[in-house]
Order: C-alpha cells, then sequence, then structure tokens
C-alpha cells in the first residue's frame, strides 16, 4: 500500500486576500489534485475558507482594531515570538505528522515560532519569500519613498531611525525588537531547509544580503491560461490592476498619463486613494477609480484594456497580475525595477521603462496606443504562449516537488 504524502501548508490568511493568498491556495489545490493530503495551519478570521483543520488555528490578530494597553501588549509578544502558535503546531503534528512544510507569510501574525518547533520534530521545511522580510525588517527595502538597503550588513537599527514601518518610532521600534529576536534565535537561518524566491531578483538580492545560495531555490509563479479567455473586443484606456499604496508608482503613472494623453482605469483600494484623486485633479488625467472588482469584472476590464501598466518603484518580486494579463492576452508595460524585467520580453510582450521616470512612462503608453489592435493581441498573445509553456501549473508542481524530494 503506497503512502499518502501530507504537506502542512502555512499562512497567516486561510482566504484569498493579496497576491500571496493567491499562491498559497493555488499550492493547496495543486498538490490536492496531485493526491496530497494537504493540512492547512493558519489564523482564524471571519472571512476564512471552511476547513477541518481549522480547530488549530492561531487566535486572529487583527490590526488597526480599538484595543486597550494590554491587548496591545499581548499582540506585540505573539508578533514577536507566537507561544499559541508554536502549541498548536506541535498539537496538529501529533494529529497529522506531515511529510513536508511549506511556509508562505507568517510574521506579524502567526510568528516564526512554529519553524523553531518543526525543525525539533524533524519535518523538513521550506518558506517561499513573497517579499523581502528574511533580509529587511521592514520587508520591502523602502524607506520615506524609495528604494532603501540600509540594513544590509545587520545595520537594522536603521528600520527604527528613519521610522520605516508606517512613519512610526513605536511601530518600527516593535519591528526593530522582532529582527532582533527572530536573528538571535535563528529562526529564519537555522531552520528553513529552502527558502524559495519567486523571482531571480529575490534570490539574488538575498544572496547579496548573506543568505547561502545553495538554500535558495527560484520557482516562478504559476497561472492555468486555460481558465482565462482573450476578450472580444479592444477599450481605449490603460488599467492598473493593485493595490493604491505609495510603492506602486501611480502618481508616476497619474502624470504619465496626463503627458499621453491617454485614458487610464485603477482598479484596487488603498491607502493613497485620496491623494491620487487629488494629483488626478491637478494633472488633468482621464481616470476612472474603480475600486476592488470581482474576479470576474476584473478580468474583463484587463482583457478589453489596451495594456496593463505596471510602474512600480519598489522591488516588486513577481506580479501575479502580470501573468494574469498575459493569460487574457494583454501585453504589460512595465517599470525595470525588482523582478518585473524577468516577465516582460521588451518590444515582444509590452514595454519596460525606467521606474519614476514619468516622461519615459508616457512616452511608452503613447507608443503602444499607437499600434495597431492586431500588433497589441500579437503581443498580448506572445505573452500568454510563454507563460502558458514556462509557467504552467505542472511546471510550479514539478519544480516544487523536485525541492520537496531534495530535502526529504
Amino acid at each position: 500500500m503506497t503512502h499518502t504524502r501530507r504537506l502542512l501548508a502555512i499562512n497567516n490568511y486561510f482566504y484569498r486576500r493579496g497576491g500571496a493568498e493567491s499562491v498559497f491556495l493555488d499550492h493547496i489545490d495543486l498538490f490536492t489534485a496531485a493526491g496530497w493530503d494537504v493540512v492547512p495551519f493558519a489564523m482564524q478570521h471571519p472571512a476564512n475558507l471552511p476547513s477541518p483543520w481549522s480547530g488549530h488555528f492561531v487566535s486572529e490578530i487583527e490590526f488597526g482594531r480599538a484595543s486597550g494597553h494590554l491587548t496591545k501588549a499581548r499582540q506585540a509578544a505573539k508578533i514577536v515570538f507566537s507561544l499559541e502558535a508554536r502549541r498548536k503546531v506541535r498539537a496538529l503534528i501529533g494529529r497529522a505528522r506531515p511529510d513536508v512544510a511549506h511556509a508562505h507569510n507568517v510574521y506579524h501574525h502567526i510568528s516564526p515560532s512554529i519553524f523553531s518547533a518543526l525543525k525539533a520534530e524533524g519535518v523538513p521545511l521550506v518558506m517561499t519569500a513573497h517579499d523581502l522580510k528574511v533580509a529587511c525588517p521592514a520587508y520591502k527595502m523602502l524607506s520615506r519613498g524609495s528604494v532603501c538597503e540600509r540594513c544590509r550588513g545587520g545595520r537594522i537599527h536603521n528600520v527604527l531611525l528613519r521610522r520605516c514601518v508606517k512613519d512610526s518610532a513605536a511601530v518600527s521600534g516593535l519591528v526593530l525588537m522582532e529582527t532582533l529576536v527572530h536573528r538571535s534565535l535563528g529562526l529564519y537561518r537555522d531552520t528553513l531547509d529552502r527558502l524559495i524566491a519567486p523571482s531571480r531578483f529575490y534570490r539574488d538580492k538575498l544572496v547579496a544580503w548573506g543568505w547561502d545560495a545553495d538554500r535558495i531555490a527560484h520557482i516562478p509563479n504559476c497561472i492555468d491560461t486555460s481558465a482565462y479567455t482573450s476578450a472580444a473586443g479592444e477599450g481605449d484606456y490603460f488599467v492598473y490592476a493593485g493595490r493604491l499604496a505609495p510603492e506602486k508608482g501611480l502618481a508616476t503613472l497619474l502624470r504619465a498619463a496626463a503627458l499621453a494623453r491617454q485614458k487610464l482605469v485603477l482598479a484596487g483600494s488603498g491607502p493613497e486613494e485620496e491623494r491620487l484623486r487629488r494629483l488626478a485633479e491637478n494633472f488633468g488625467t482621464d481616470v476612472v477609480f474603480a475600486g476592488h472588482l470581482d474576479k470576474p469584472a476584473l478580468q474583463r476590464l484587463i482583457g478589453e484594456s489596451l495594456a496593463l501598466v505596471l510602474p512600480s518603484e519598489w522591488y516588486e518580486n513577481a506580479p501575479i497580475s502580470l501573468l494574469e494579463a498575459y493569460a487574457l492576452g494583454r501585453p504589460v508595460i512595465g517599470a525595470r525595477i525588482g523582478g518585473i524585467p524577468e516577465l516582460i520580453a521588451d518590444g515582444e510582450t509590452g514595454l519596460l521603462v525606467e521606474s519614476g521616470n514619468a516622461a519615459a512612462l508616457a512616452e511608452a503608453m503613447a507608443a503602444l496606443a499607437a499600434h495597431s489592435p492586431s500588433a497589441r493581441a500579437g503581443m498580448g498573445a506572445s505573452g500568454r504562449d510563454w507563460v502558458g509553456r514556462e509557467f504552467s501549473p505542472d511546471r510550479y508542481r514539478e519544480r516544487t516537488l523536485t525541492l520537496y524530494e531534495a530535502i526529504c
């Protein structure tokens, strides 16, 4: 009788909240379809998907809610090192011992306290680096609106000195303490058998910051192109889909759209919305703020656009939205920063521009708008064909299985 392999899949949230959650849940579906018994471990949350294992999930921590000083103190302790999460993961291992554990985002909620417990139980452990937290305390290598690598070489006091997290001394101080504890206990370096980097850029950046190259595997994100169909018609607008946050380069995009005299639709919500509305008015940008859209509406919006625009001004990893645009048969204009250039064949599947340069972005938008519809469709088709071959779910599963087998 063959042994059914068991995967312990770990992430703070157990519902589709962002790109990391999409990768996490798609990963579960892929391995379940391949015959694995997948056991999730996450945080309790009203929006979670149902699971027979939810009784083992850790208590909810939701930041931003009004709470007393004692509650905040308890939350701070959990953020740094959750004893509850460690206790619960041990109980879960006792009930359903996994062949391998695969973590995604755990900091601030579950915490990496579980990693030492998994290590002590002899469970092989990998983690996907959806951001740069294992190197940068503030996880984005971004400070005061600009790319920042001041903490390289262990100089992590800079996170407090520059108030890198929410421009708050208190929150940045907590993140500094969290990083000091995690590093002194070796909660990432001494417990992870492998770290997965979805982009070659992240792999190389982590190596430059001191991680052992042999312990980092480059496994790109995947997309099932058969679940997407190209739109029948084409609109007269460019689209951005994602969070309305400072590091996304949206002020630059609004200025570029005004300069190029192109229509723009921003799909998503976030802390920058009011500021962006004011900027759009000042620039005279022809823009629609579409807000958060459900999946069918978002796919229709992207599928009928001239192109998706990713004007990021931080070290973006491997954006799922870019793969989705290709799957929908649309070209992409992307900033030459982070992992974005790896996903755009300049002139073939889209255009690359200097990050933060509104004039260059305007030029690219005008140039692409001047193409014929068939030329744009051809670029999108090239992107779809490429991701269908190189970023397929089967390729992702094969690469991940090879990694699991190497450490088990």
